[in-house]
């Protein structure tokens, strides 16, 4: 069973900056990707970035575009989502998910983390 950590959640203002990361417990397999959902009160779970272990391939939402950076490190088995130019709508859990594909579609990640609370408010 494939265990998922997220980490650095936490507080910030707009237009502050703040990293999230997930590490997993599991066997990194090339083809599989790595994403970021959020979900906050009252909405649906949001796809926000991905990426492929094997080559670094990023996909990434719209409304985060130029402002969001997913990477990996395949050393710490660790992949960071940095997110600059935070706006209130940012606010959400967010979850990091395995896929054994890049793909945007939550149905088809198979592991979860806990989900870590990330809140932009002045």
């Amino acid at each position: 069973q494939v265990q998922l950590r997220e980490s650095g959640g936490g507080m910030v203002q707009p237009g502050e900056s703040l990293r999230i990361s997930c590490t997993t417990s599991g066997r990194i397999i090339g083809s599989y990707g790595m994403g970021w959902f959020r979900q906050a009160p009252g909405k649906e779970r949001e796809f926000v970035a991905a990426v492929r272990w094997t080559d670094g391939t990023t996909e990434y939402t719209d409304s985060v575009k130029g402002r969001f950076k997913i990477s990996r490190d395949r050393i710490s088995r660790t992949v960071h989502l940095d997110m600059n130019n935070m706006k209130p709508e940012d606010s959400a859990v967010y979850y990091c998910g395995q896929a054994s594909s890049l793909t945007r579609n939550w149905q088809a990640y198979d592991s979860w983390g806990q989900g870590t609370q990330v809140t932009v408010s002045s």
